[in-house]
């Protein structure tokens, strides 16, 4: 569907989100601080920070990365120092939530991407996604691609809803079983592969098969988003080149699109 009017005011909404977006930061920035969490700016925010000096023009959220067991220190502790409207989204806390992906959210404003199911409850304000690291086995990086696009889309496709028909059932038996193969060669690998060497994302969020270097991202440095200074990996250049290649590249112009499909950066406005 192509409307001339929403796609005006989503324009119009943007700005307002980013600095929305560019607040939650500031707050999660101020709980890692406070409770020695590393986390750094990780996919579009990076590119944006490097390539921009803040978001990407057309860019509606911020991407940040931690270790794993900081991820948890930080689910632990957020909670209680978010602050009122905001909120940590996870599969614990709202277990009908569409993604494996850990947010924190605006309960002040409205985010609809294409895959929000309006009939789940779950809150759909603008967010900050934050994505969890592990270490990788050493392994060349086609096999890794293999394996982590196997476990990652088998488990995307097995959570959506599904209607009874012959298709459903093949594709619940077929996946089923790709995950438990491709599952059971990574857990087999990282027994008798040396880890450490690389670092990504939890297996069921890399469908794209990324692998950083473990010393592209430590220590963390510093870099200059929308005029204020956040973590980032020690070596920015290698690890957008593992995530984009040629990203100083600005896409061409039909490409440069918002992601969700609607927004409104703000549901009552605050005093």
């Amino acid at each position: 569907m192509q409307n001339k009017y929403l796609e005006e005011f989503k324009k119009d909404q943007l700005r307002k989100c980013q600095l929305k977006q560019l607040g939650i930061l500031e707050v999660i920035d101020g709980i890692c601080r406070r409770h020695g969490i590393e986390y750094w700016l990780d996919g579009g925010s990076l590119l944006g920070a490097v390539r921009h000096g803040g978001f990407i023009p057309w860019d509606d959220d911020i991407d940040i990365a931690m270790r794993l067991e900081d991820v948890k220190r930080f689910c632990e502790v957020a909670p209680k120092e978010l602050g009122e409207g905001l909120m940590l989204q996870t599969r614990e806390t709202e277990p009908d939530t569409k993604e494996p992906i850990i947010k924190v959210r605006d309960l002040n404003s409205f985010y609809v991407e294409g895959g929000d199911n309006f009939a789940a409850t779950y809150q759909k304000g603008v967010y900050v996604d934050i994505f969890p690291f592990i270490p990788y086995p050493t392994l060349p990086r086609k096999t890794v691609r293999f394996l982590t696009r196997g476990i990652s889309r088998s488990k995307a496709i097995l959570a959506k809803p599904h209607r009874y028909s012959i298709r459903a059932v093949a594709e619940f038996f077929y996946f089923n079983a790709k995950f438990a193969l491709c599952r059971t060669v990574w857990a087999l690998l990282c027994l008798f592969r040396s880890r450490g060497e690389y670092m990504s994302n939890t297996l069921n969020n890399n469908g794209y098969g990324i692998m950083h270097r473990t010393d592209s991202i430590f220590p963390l440095g510093k870099i200059e988003f929308e005029g204020k200074e956040f973590p980032a990996p020690a070596n920015p250049d290698a690890y957008l080149t593992d995530l984009y290649k040629n990203y100083m590249e600005i896409p061409p112009e039909d490409k440069r699109v918002i992601h969700s499909v609607f927004i409104m950066s703000e549901l009552i406005k605050e005093k």
